[in-house]
């Protein structure tokens, strides 16, 4: 998204480098991640947003084959490439193909590290760093391509996932459960008092304790009434409290922590059928260290 931008192909690299140093990517089966076919995109998304998205992409290329822009400003926060718009589909894509995987017993589990993130990339509008929502289009792709009846979204990231709320508010067939930093990012976005929403606020500076007391107190009781077919997450660790875009106080621990107390939600009601995709992480060495975490608790090693 340009020089100096957190969102940055750094995050990615730190997290490879960092997996394959502490051995955890020995452990796991790596695939590489297909493109969304439009068709499962519209899911999710309005026909006019992803047409909009590909013709600004296509305009772009044309304007700097003539020495125009490099970049298209979405928002204050969010910029376009070149390459955006084929990035933005394999990370979808990512997200279907974990799903396929998952559903047809060749994983347990996956994790898809990719980039752009997508929880803030509501039904119409392209924002905050997001394009597509890949978590949003995951869970309608195993609800209408799978033939599943229930399923869950669980979002850790610090920043409200406003994006999926946008998406799936109102359908009874997913219950989406998150914590986020209130009043934060993203200011001004109206919030929905659906049922199918548990979304708590929590203020600036909670530790884990807080975040745990939420998870048992608040997410598991209604997630376990649900019984949810398939478990999708919303893997944010921007709530790191070396993280300069929150200002939460979480640390490797507490993810390794919700990430055992989801698993084992899937193990309960679901086969274990979980898919969990990057959001936010800014920080480069407590990214790869929370995704460790998370990885770890994931594969079991």
């Amino acid at each position: 998204m340009g020089v100096g931008h957190p969102e940055c192909p750094e995050r990615l690299d730190a997290i490879s480098d960092w997996l394959l140093a502490t051995g955890v990517l020995d452990a796991l089966d790596q695939r590489h991640a297909p493109a969304a076919p439009i068709a499962d995109l519209e899911l999710a998304h309005g026909r006019m947003h992803i047409a909009a998205l590909r013709g600004l992409t296509e305009s772009l290329r044309d304007d700097i084959v003539a020495g125009g822009p490099t970049h298209v400003q979405i928002d204050p926060d969010t910029s376009l490439n070149a390459h955006t718009w084929d990035a933005a589909l394999h990370a979808a894509g990512s997200a279907l193909a974990a799903t396929d995987a998952v559903m047809a017993g060749e994983l347990v589990n996956a994790f898809c590290a990719v980039r752009p993130p997508g929880h803030h990339a509501c039904r119409e509008k392209a924002m905050g760093f997001c394009f597509f929502n890949n978590v949003a289009v995951a869970a309608r792709y195993a609800l209408e391509r799978h033939g599943l009846e229930r399923v869950a979204i669980i979002d850790f990231d610090v920043h409200h996932g406003n994006g999926t709320e946008d998406i799936v508010a109102g359908d009874a067939r997913i219950l989406m459960a998150s914590f986020f930093q209130h009043p934060f990012y993203p200011y001004g976005c109206p919030r929905s008092d659906a049922p199918n929403l548990l979304n708590v606020a929590l203020p600036a500076y909670s530790k884990g304790d807080a975040v745990r007391a939420v998870v048992e107190r608040d997410w598991m009781p209604r997630l376990d009434a649900f019984a949810p077919q398939m478990v999708f997450i919303s893997a944010g660790f921007d709530a790191h409290r070396d993280d300069e875009l929150g200002q939460m106080g979480l640390v490797e621990a507490d993810y390794a922590w919700m990430t055992r107390r989801i698993k084992e939600l899937a193990q309960r009601h679901a086969q274990g059928r979980l898919v969990s995709c990057l959001e936010g992480g800014y920080h480069l060495d407590a990214l790869a260290r929370s995704v460790e975490a998370h990885v770890r608790v994931l594969a079991d090693v």
